[in-house]
């Protein structure tokens, strides 16, 4: 049996496929991205899920797509916590951008993640080939849950937000500096914190250019740093993955013909893909 997972910082999709790539199971934990989590919590995370621990003796094969998984050492950490968990699986640990691929294309393309954190590669039809290294949700993460949600809490603080907005923005986070500092500086997953509060731009019915020029602004920023980068760019179709680009379709699609850029597929979750590519390419062959 063949256990696969699609793990962003916010959740993880694990799903087990037979030998001929039917679904046997599917279950869901919070995120594991080992660049932010500790080896404690990663642990506790898994175990605390009784249909996981259940294949912890009998799984073949783990292929974990995550995102932190792009450096060295919290790869090493992942994948000792799985090997040490799943006693029986030849384990491997991948940057979530290969997972984005398989679900997106088969062809030469660009395939960009819009998640609560967010990241590009160039797939050439057989390589996958990583742009600029990230160096996390601090300073990088453009367009991502965690670039948005900062946004938005600077501005409500910097007076920046329409007023409005402002009394509505309050009225469903708690926006006390002592919480917000404990959140980002004391607790685990402050990118997870910050995401958080993205979804006030796609859950109010307000339609204002306060969120439009937000959203535009770290969308175009993203291409330019994450899209641009490629010398590609202009000649494959660009892909989105990720549960910001689902609910910003509009203005991304706005955003990538102003670049002269050809629009592939956005899709929300890439774990449905990602069972397809196992099922056709992957398995049994």
């Amino acid at each position: 049996m063949t256990l696969i997972t699609d793990g962003g910082s916010t959740k993880c999709d694990w799903i087990l496929l037979d030998a001929q790539g039917e679904v046997i199971l599917q279950t869901q934990t919070l995120g594991l991205n080992p660049a932010v989590v500790a080896r404690e919590e990663l642990i506790e995370r898994i175990t605390s899920n009784s249909e996981l621990k259940a294949l912890f003796q009998t799984v073949d094969n783990l292929d974990f797509y995550g995102a932190g998984c792009g450096t060295k050492t919290p790869v090493k950490t992942l994948h000792e916590v799985l090997t040490n968990l799943f006693v029986s699986a030849k384990v491997s640990v991948n940057e979530d951008t290969i997972a984005a691929v398989y679900a997106a294309t088969t062809q030469p393309g660009i395939v960009c993640i819009l998640g609560t954190g967010s990241n590009s590669c160039y797939f050439d039809g057989n390589k996958i080939h990583e742009g600029a290294e990230s160096l996390g949700y601090s300073i990088m993460d453009e367009a991502s849950g965690n670039y948005f949600g900062s946004r938005l809490v600077r501005d409500y603080f910097y007076n920046k937000m329409p007023n409005k907005l402002a009394e509505k923005f309050n009225s469903e986070f708690n926006l006390e500096a002592d919480e917000i500092k404990i959140n980002l500086y004391k607790r685990p997953n402050p990118n997870m914190f910050l995401a958080s509060f993205a979804k006030f731009m796609f859950t109010t019915n307000d339609v204002n250019n306060y969120f439009y020029n937000l959203l535009k602004m770290g969308i175009k920023e993203f291409i330019e740093f994450r899209v641009l980068c490629f010398k590609e760019a202009k000649t494959v179709p660009v892909h989105f993955i990720g549960s910001i680009a689902h609910f910003s379709e509009e203005i991304l699609k706005e955003c990538v013909v102003s670049e002269q850029l050809e629009l592939g597929k956005i899709i929300r979750r890439p774990i449905d893909g990602l069972i397809t590519y196992y099922k056709t390419h992957k398995l049994n062959n």
